[in-house]
């Protein structure tokens, strides 16, 4: 049964920080680096206030049916009608410090509502391994942001 993704990807918890001051804390004492536009919307991050174990999953705009790309409502959409779910703001940090073992060179995006940063601009976390290095930044959260076909996004299972 192909539903457009593949089976999970990541089983993280969240509520396990009391606010996002603390997620800073974890991220840098993992030795995570933090890139200006994600530091600029952690500040920001809403933590649950008990502890829930999530399940992730992985898919490009190509496993939504999107050969040559789509924007992101074209990818939320699409894959919430797939019975994927935006994940918390919560979900970009904390799966920063519960995957530690994300293969060299990959950018993984969260399908997660935007938050405004300090210019005013949308902002959705992602987070990398470039250069050796565990990264939580954040990308362009506009709604009409064309995304490539290989383009990876995080979402949640719906329950």
């Amino acid at each position: 049964m192909n539903k457009g993704y593949s089976s999970t990807f990541a089983n993280i918890k969240l509520g396990t920080y009391e606010n996002a001051a603390a997620l800073r804390e974890a991220l840098q004492a993992s030795g995570c680096r933090i890139g200006k536009w994600g530091s600029d919307i952690l500040d920001q991050v809403t933590v649950s206030p008990v502890e829930t174990k999530v399940d992730l999953v992985v898919v490009t705009a190509a496993d939504l049916y999107f050969k040559d790309g789509a924007t992101r409502v074209g990818i939320y959409g699409r894959a919430m009608a797939l019975g994927l779910e935006l994940c918390p703001s919560e979900v970009g940090p904390q799966l920063r410090l519960q995957h530690q073992n994300q293969p060299p060179d990959e950018w993984l995006r969260i399908a997660m509502e935007p938050i405004l940063d300090s210019d005013g601009y949308r902002g959705i976390f992602r987070v990398g391994h470039e250069h050796g290095h565990l990264w939580l930044d954040g990308n362009f959260g506009n709604p009409h942001n064309f995304w490539h076909s290989f383009s990876a996004w995080v979402f949640l299972c719906r329950k």
